[in-house]
């Protein structure tokens, strides 16, 4: 289905033609000017040097043939050559009616599906996941949503840490607390236990006392080092208690994502990309790509536009140890081996862009994924509290994400109950929902890279531009279709008006912008613009109801209408929230 912009540009570009001129001058945008008019059109300035003519003459010729147009209501030349637009109620209409119909309500979904791969999430295993964690899931589950929204292929990667030092620090704590576990009798020959020798909560506590360890005591350090070497390197006891970690942690990450409505395609991590280093190092030596500079192996990643100093890709320490980098280029080795994207996403802290400028163009470079693929990082900004620092316990510690959660949820529930009696299951249940809103649309209303103040009070507020406000004005437009169908009304086959009031017209014309909207959205990686549009809406249909006897309306035909422009409404709204990965109650 076009969208509306399509159709009056048509309509333009055809009046440009008819009166001589260029069609390519028929720019159309929505007016900076609303109560002027809806749309308007420039191209009559643009095209007075090429004409030599004066502006408000081209404006004056276009607009006399777009006399009779069923787009447009009104059609204005105004000096010194704007042409200004309002958009006819039946065009309207109609177009409403045709999204009504569509399965997608419209949206212009892609005809060339690209194969996309997201890494977002990124935890540590065994380790809590925190506040720190909060934006790249909900940004990464939402730029994956709408890509698929738009008809792509897309696979969510949460790219695990589960490769590193912190291992081996958990491998020697756990020896110096149980060393008669078999895994450290290098003489055992039987089968390992099934069982992991430690619950997830023994397990969060043993990697942050190995951590403090290390950092006071060079030989227990020492020891944790090499322990990380052995695992590395295939040792059979420290192989088992990886998987012991792994399962244990990852059933635990699951638990905590799934209350977060985050939900991963692969469960990828550090570790799967060890297989592909030793070849892919090898090559990029042999090819000339990677050289040695100060002990390092590296790849110059400089190129001659730049304007400050890029670093060389480090891919191995003078020790033959493995970094970041490496990790990276041979998890992208793995990606064109066993997915072949298009395009590859990340959704990272960032301060890390400066690692991923050498990374991409390492992987550019030396042909780790092909020239065409797209590689694009996408940095967010850091959650503060209202002090202006990182987000932190009242203790001024890092705040656990589940702990944040039930904190939201149970601000939610004071809400929902302290004005309303509701039965404690209901209220629970919809506090978790609501609880869910409040914390995704507080986060992803704000531009991505951009850092934002994380304000509980106003994140759970019913007012203003908040998950709550959206929910409810879903839950008051249920409420609506609900009394209707119960008058014995049927709810299918209506029509959206064709002559409107003021306060409808403006709901029918913010409508119309979701399919132009949702595609700048997945054009941009931009959320944010999602939540704009829901909260103009919102505000729009709210506006609406304030000014209209809805159910009260005599006119029957004018009461399906209004009926229709709910349904519709609430679709629109439903299928925002969900690409933003929540949804609403029933009742509030």
């Amino acid at each position: 289905m076009k969208r509306i912009s399509d159709f009056i540009a048509e309509e333009l570009a055809a009046a440009f033609e008819a009166a001589g001129y260029d069609r390519n001058y028929a720019k159309v945008t929505l007016s900076n000017r609303p109560d002027l008019c809806e749309y308007q059109c420039n191209g009559a300035m643009a095209g007075a040097k090429a004409y030599h003519k004066a502006p408000i003459m081209i404006a004056q010729d276009v607009v006399a043939k777009l006399e009779g147009s069923g787009c447009f209501c009104d059609v204005q030349a105004v000096n010194p050559g704007f042409i200004n637009l309002k958009l006819d109620e039946r065009f309207v209409a109609d177009y409403l009616d045709e999204m009504e119909t569509d399965e997608d309500l419209g949206l212009n979904k892609t005809d060339k599906p690209k194969m996309i791969v997201i890494d977002y999430g990124g935890p540590n295993v065994a380790k809590p996941l925190h506040v720190g964690h909060l934006r790249s899931a909900i940004i990464g589950e939402s730029v994956k949503r709408i890509a698929r929204k738009m008809g792509h292929n897309v696979l969510g990667d949460i790219h695990l840490g589960d490769w590193g030092y912190q291992m081996g620090l958990i491998i020697t704590e756990l020896k110096e607390r149980k060393p008669e576990l078999p895994y450290f009798d290098e003489s055992f020959k039987g089968e390992y236990p099934a069982e992991a020798p430690f619950t997830i909560s023994e397990l969060e506590e043993i990697y942050p006392t190995a951590s403090g360890k290390a950092k006071e005591d060079e030989e227990y350090r020492e020891r944790a080092l090499h322990a990380t070497y052995l695992l590395q390197n295939g040792h059979k006891g420290y192989t088992a208690i990886w998987n012991h970690i792994m399962h244990v942690s990852v059933n635990d990450l699951k638990k905590n994502y799934a209350n977060l409505n985050v939900d991963f395609d692969l469960w990828k991590g550090e570790s799967d990309a060890q297989a592909y280093i030793p070849d892919m190092i090898e090559r990029l030596k042999k090819e000339g790509f990677a050289h040695v500079d100060d002990g390092a192996l590296v790849i110059d990643v400089q190129e001659e536009s730049d304007t400050k100093e890029i670093p060389p890709c480090m891919i191995q320490k003078s020790d033959g140890a493995s970094l970041y980098g490496t990790t990276d280029l041979a998890t992208l080795v793995q990606r064109v081996e066993d997915y072949h994207p298009d395009k590859v996403i990340y959704v990272v802290d960032k301060r890390q862009e400066l690692h991923f400028v050498q990374v991409f163009r390492a992987a550019k470079k030396t042909g780790i994924v092909p020239s065409e693929t797209e590689l694009k990082f996408l940095g967010f900004g850091t959650m503060n509290g209202k002090d202006g620092k990182p987000f932190k316990t009242r203790e001024g510690g890092v705040m656990r994400l589940e702990n944040l959660i039930a904190e939201i949820q149970e601000e939610m529930y004071k809400k929902i109950t302290d004005n309303r009696t509701v039965e404690e299951e209901e209220a629970k249940n919809t506090a978790k929902t609501v609880g869910m809103a409040a914390i995704k649309y507080g986060d992803l209303s704000n531009q991505a890279s951009k850092d934002y103040v994380f304000d509980v009070d106003r994140f759970t507020s019913f007012e203003g531009n908040t998950g709550p406000y959206i929910l409810y004005t879903i839950v008051r437009i249920k409420s609506i279709l609900n009394k209707y169908q119960e008058e014995g009304k049927a709810v299918t086959g209506l029509k959206v008006n064709q002559q409107s009031g003021e306060s409808e017209k403006a709901l029918m014309l913010a409508l119309v912008k979701y399919n132009e909207m949702m595609e700048n959205a997945y054009e941009e990686l931009a959320p944010h613009k999602i939540c704009a549009y829901i909260y103009d809406l919102a505000n729009a249909f709210n506006h609406f109801y304030h000014e209209t006897k809805i159910l009260a309306e005599e006119n029957e035909a004018k009461k399906q209408g209004y009926i229709a422009l709910l349904i519709l409404t609430k679709k629109v709204l439903e299928s925002c929230i969900d690409v933003l990965g929540f949804e609403a109650p029933e009742r509030m």
